[in-house]
Protein backbone atom coordinates (compact mmCIF):
# COMPACT_ATOMS: atom_id res chain seq x y z
CA UNK A 1 0.00 0.00 0.00
CA UNK A 2 1.30 3.46 -0.90
CA UNK A 3 2.27 5.81 1.88
CA UNK A 4 0.13 8.88 2.35
CA UNK A 5 0.41 12.23 4.06
CA UNK A 6 -2.34 13.55 6.30
CA UNK A 7 -3.06 16.79 8.16
CA UNK A 8 -6.04 18.43 9.87
CA UNK A 9 -7.32 21.91 10.62
CA UNK A 10 -10.29 23.33 12.55
CA UNK A 11 -12.59 25.67 10.64
CA UNK A 12 -15.19 27.94 12.22
CA UNK A 13 -18.11 26.65 10.14
CA UNK A 14 -20.47 23.69 10.07
CA UNK A 15 -19.53 20.55 8.12
CA UNK A 16 -22.21 21.38 5.54
CA UNK A 17 -20.69 24.84 4.97
CA UNK A 18 -17.22 23.34 4.58
CA UNK A 19 -18.41 20.63 2.20
CA UNK A 20 -20.23 23.24 0.07
CA UNK A 21 -16.93 25.05 -0.55
CA UNK A 22 -15.03 21.80 -1.18
CA UNK A 23 -17.64 20.69 -3.75
CA UNK A 24 -17.71 24.05 -5.57
CA UNK A 25 -14.95 23.13 -8.04
CA UNK A 26 -15.70 25.99 -10.42
CA UNK A 27 -14.54 28.45 -7.77
CA UNK A 28 -11.24 26.73 -6.93
CA UNK A 29 -9.25 29.26 -9.02
CA UNK A 30 -10.57 32.01 -6.70
CA UNK A 31 -9.03 30.55 -3.55
CA UNK A 32 -6.50 27.80 -4.29
CA UNK A 33 -3.33 29.48 -5.47
CA UNK A 34 -2.25 26.60 -7.73
CA UNK A 35 -5.52 25.84 -9.56
CA UNK A 36 -5.81 28.18 -12.55
CA UNK A 37 -8.78 26.44 -14.23
CA UNK A 38 -11.37 23.92 -13.07
CA UNK A 39 -13.91 22.35 -15.39
CA UNK A 40 -16.56 19.84 -14.34
CA UNK A 41 -16.59 17.13 -17.00
CA UNK A 42 -19.26 14.85 -15.49
CA UNK A 43 -21.80 15.08 -12.69
CA UNK A 44 -23.88 12.44 -10.93
CA UNK A 45 -27.65 12.31 -10.68
CA UNK A 46 -27.36 14.22 -7.39
CA UNK A 47 -25.61 17.09 -9.21
CA UNK A 48 -22.23 16.55 -7.54
CA UNK A 49 -19.13 16.54 -9.72
CA UNK A 50 -17.84 13.07 -10.56
CA UNK A 51 -15.02 14.09 -12.90
CA UNK A 52 -13.12 17.39 -12.93
CA UNK A 53 -10.31 18.71 -15.12
CA UNK A 54 -7.83 20.92 -13.27
CA UNK A 55 -5.10 23.11 -14.74
CA UNK A 56 -2.37 23.62 -12.15
CA UNK A 57 0.48 26.11 -12.03
CA UNK A 58 2.58 25.71 -8.90
CA UNK A 59 5.72 27.44 -10.11
CA UNK A 60 8.07 24.69 -11.24
CA UNK A 61 5.17 22.24 -11.55
CA UNK A 62 2.64 22.86 -14.26
CA UNK A 63 0.16 20.11 -15.08
CA UNK A 64 -3.31 19.42 -16.35
CA UNK A 65 -5.05 16.45 -14.86
CA UNK A 66 -8.47 14.90 -14.53
CA UNK A 67 -9.72 13.55 -11.21
CA UNK A 68 -12.64 11.22 -10.46
CA UNK A 69 -14.61 12.07 -7.31
CA UNK A 70 -16.80 9.96 -5.04
CA UNK A 71 -18.79 10.87 -1.95
CA UNK A 72 -19.04 8.02 0.58
CA UNK A 73 -21.28 10.20 2.77
CA UNK A 74 -22.24 13.86 3.29
CA UNK A 75 -19.00 14.61 5.17
CA UNK A 76 -16.39 13.04 2.92
CA UNK A 77 -15.13 13.37 -0.63
CA UNK A 78 -12.46 11.14 -2.19
CA UNK A 79 -10.65 11.48 -5.48
CA UNK A 80 -8.33 9.52 -7.72
CA UNK A 81 -6.37 10.33 -10.84
CA UNK A 82 -7.92 9.61 -14.23
CA UNK A 83 -5.18 11.17 -16.38
CA UNK A 84 -2.20 13.49 -16.09
CA UNK A 85 0.98 14.41 -17.90
CA UNK A 86 3.21 14.43 -14.79
CA UNK A 87 1.52 12.15 -12.29
CA UNK A 88 1.06 8.39 -12.01
CA UNK A 89 -1.30 8.67 -9.05
CA UNK A 90 -3.09 11.39 -7.09
CA UNK A 91 -5.41 9.91 -4.50
CA UNK A 92 -6.85 11.95 -1.71
CA UNK A 93 -9.75 12.79 0.51
CA UNK A 94 -11.32 15.44 2.68
CA UNK A 95 -13.12 14.19 5.79
CA UNK A 96 -15.14 16.76 7.75
CA UNK A 97 -16.13 16.04 11.37
CA UNK A 98 -18.27 18.34 13.54
CA UNK A 99 -16.64 19.79 16.67
CA UNK A 100 -17.74 22.40 19.23
CA UNK A 101 -21.32 21.12 19.13
CA UNK A 102 -21.38 21.19 15.34
CA UNK A 103 -20.57 24.89 15.03
CA UNK A 104 -17.00 24.17 13.90
CA UNK A 105 -15.46 21.44 11.78
CA UNK A 106 -12.27 19.46 11.88
CA UNK A 107 -11.15 18.87 8.30
CA UNK A 108 -8.67 16.09 7.59
CA UNK A 109 -6.95 16.05 4.21
CA UNK A 110 -5.17 12.87 3.14
CA UNK A 111 -3.05 12.72 -0.01
CA UNK A 112 -0.94 10.21 -1.92
CA UNK A 113 1.02 11.42 -4.94
CA UNK A 114 3.14 9.39 -7.34
CA UNK A 115 5.04 11.29 -10.02
CA UNK A 116 6.22 9.87 -13.33
CA UNK A 117 9.78 11.06 -12.70
CA UNK A 118 11.92 9.35 -10.02
CA UNK A 119 11.73 11.10 -6.64
CA UNK A 120 12.94 10.19 -3.17
CA UNK A 121 10.12 9.21 -0.81
CA UNK A 122 11.08 11.85 1.76
CA UNK A 123 11.01 14.61 -0.87
CA UNK A 124 7.66 13.37 -2.19
CA UNK A 125 6.13 13.34 1.31
CA UNK A 126 7.45 16.85 1.98
CA UNK A 127 5.80 18.03 -1.26
CA UNK A 128 2.55 16.31 -0.22
CA UNK A 129 2.73 18.10 3.16
CA UNK A 130 3.18 21.49 1.46
CA UNK A 131 0.22 20.80 -0.85
CA UNK A 132 -1.98 19.73 2.06
CA UNK A 133 -1.03 22.63 4.33
CA UNK A 134 -1.65 25.20 1.57
CA UNK A 135 -4.96 23.58 0.66
CA UNK A 136 -6.19 23.48 4.26
CA UNK A 137 -5.14 27.09 4.91
CA UNK A 138 -6.85 28.21 1.69
CA UNK A 139 -9.99 26.23 2.52
CA UNK A 140 -10.13 27.71 6.03
CA UNK A 141 -9.72 31.25 4.73
CA UNK A 142 -12.34 30.73 2.02
CA UNK A 143 -14.95 29.09 4.26
CA UNK A 144 -14.53 31.59 7.09
CA UNK A 145 -14.78 34.56 4.69
CA UNK A 146 -18.05 33.41 3.11
CA UNK A 147 -20.93 35.54 4.46
CA UNK A 148 -23.51 33.59 6.47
Amino acid sequence: MAEHTRSSITIEATPAEVMAVIADFGRYPEWTGEVKEAEILASGEDGRAEQVRLLLDAGAIKDEHTLAYEYPDEREVRWSLVKSRMLRALDGSYRVVPVAGGKHSEVTYQLTVDVKIPMLGSIKRKAEKVIIDRALAGLKKRVESVPE
